[in-house]
């Protein structure tokens, strides 16, 4: 069945609780490196250390007041610290703290989505080896084109999820970037080294330079990343489908007891999910595109990416979490029918091993122009019984060939026979395996 998601981990990333726990974090840890450097008294620091706290009710009561949340964060920790307080956010601005803890936050993200993808290609590995030698038609622009296996399909899958997997890696490194360098990051007010001391202790590198803020180009590359794995995923689910249409039918997504597919009609089994998560897919590339938006401000920093970041940073960071355990259900528990696979392979009467004949009357002194037009000639005829009144009946490639003179001229039954040999097109499906595997 596919599971219901329930995980909380992602959402719980962005709560106001987490935020303003890691804009504590950091303003102590920038207090401390102003006590190490004699700055602030080590009393006071003392005191801001064990008496810093928040309430969040108070800061949304504060805030409705000063229209500013980095402030309204202030004034309730300065309630819970007292005098001392004077030297918290010292040299500091604003996005400092929103920048430094939002890498933080986009940095855990990124390590649940990594578990994930390490669990959709578990899944995918399980499946690939499992229909490792299912043969079935493969398929350009839609139409038979030559045989494959289902394990094949697979591997495919997983070996773009491998990529994916050493993209989001990317993308989390270019991510853990923080900056507590003032107003317009050039350390007017504050030395180095308290960006130095504070990015260390939360794990974040220092931005070689930045302005006001962090530069979005690297946010950008994150949710950039996010589109790129969401737009895998759609092309499993899209494959999924395709082979789910009736006319096709040689996999689906599970349909468990109860389940309903039409309002009007009790016969419909519908591929849901997967067209569920081709809509989500969509999304996600918004939410690239917007992040890309964001790159261009003006000057030194304006507030136009802030209202952007709000939406999409939750919002897809959470939806790749829930396609990536959506994707992973639906592989794991995917239907497929090799007597199906088989039926389809054999549909075309012959014609998919076109190309093996093609080679076989070029070997035989053929130029490929007049084996080409032989073998397309015989098709042809093929195509037109097949979709004749008596189509099940046509006799198909073959039958054609044998009766060609032209053809019979250079081959000889055997060699003939020989081409409609399917082992030939999977004989490197174990080297593909291993290739891909190192297994």
């Amino acid at each position: 069945m596919i599971e219901r998601y329930s995980r909380k981990e992602m959402s719980k990333l962005w709560e106001p609780e987490n935020k303003f726990k890691k804009w504590l974090e950091i303003e102590i840890l920038a207090c401390e490196a102003w006590a190490k450097l004699g700055e602030i008294p080590q009393q006071a620091f003392n005191n801001i250390k064990t008496r810093a706290d928040f309430n969040i009710q108070r800061i949304d009561e504060i805030e409705k007041t000063v229209k500013h949340d980095v402030i309204s964060f202030l004034t309730s920790v300065a309630e819970f610290v007292g005098p001392d307080s004077r030297y918290i956010h010292r040299g500091l601005t604003s996005s400092d703290i929103l920048d430094t803890s939002f890498a933080l936050v986009l940095r855990e993200a990124a390590d649940l989505i990594i578990a994930d993808i390490k669990g959709l290609m578990a899944v995918i590995k399980k499946r690939a080896f499992e229909h490792k030698d299912t043969v079935m038609i493969g398929r350009s622009h839609g139409i038979h084109a030559e045989p494959i296996t289902f394990g094949l399909k697979m591997t495919l899958w997983y070996e773009e999820m491998n990529r994916n997997l050493e993209r989001i890696k990317k993308a989390k490194d270019v991510i853990s970037y923080g900056k507590i360098s003032g107003a317009v990051g050039t350390f007017a007010n504050i030395p180095p080294f308290v960006e130095e001391y504070v990015c260390k202790k939360v794990g974040l590198k220092p931005a070689p330079i930045s302005t006001q803020i962090v530069q979005r180009d690297r946010h950008a590359e994150y949710f950039t990343t996010l589109a790129i794995i969401a737009s895998s995923i759609e092309k499993f689910a899209v494959e999924i489908r395709h082979l789910q249409r009736t006319e096709v039918l040689e996999a689906e997504e599970p349909f468990t007891v109860g389940q309903k597919g039409s309002s009007a009609m009790p016969h419909k089994r519908n591929p849901v999910v997967s067209e569920n998560i081709s809509g989500l897919a969509r999304l996600m590339r918004g939410y690239a595109s917007a992040a890309m938006e964001n790159i261009p401000l003006w000057h030194e920093r304006d507030i136009s990416h802030s209202s952007v970041e709000r939406v999409i940073a939750p919002d897809a960071t959470t939806l790749m979490d829930f396609m990536l355990t959506r994707a992973t259900a639906l592989v794991k528990d995917l239907v497929v029918y090799p007597e199906n696979m088989k039926e389809n392979l054999d549909k075309l009467k012959g014609l998919l091993f076109s190309q093996t004949v093609l080679l076989a009357l070029t070997e035989n002194g053929i130029s490929r122009e007049d084996a080409y037009q032989i073998v397309q000639r015989n098709a042809m005829k093929v195509w037109k019984e097949i979709q004749g009144p008596s189509g099940r009946l046509a006799k198909g490639l073959k039958h054609a060939l044998l009766k060609d003179k032209e053809v019979t001229a250079r081959l000889s039954k055997k060699e003939i026979e020989a081409c409609f040999d399917i082992s030939r097109y999977v004989k490197n499906v174990d080297y593909i395996f291993k290739r891909v595997f190192k297994e």
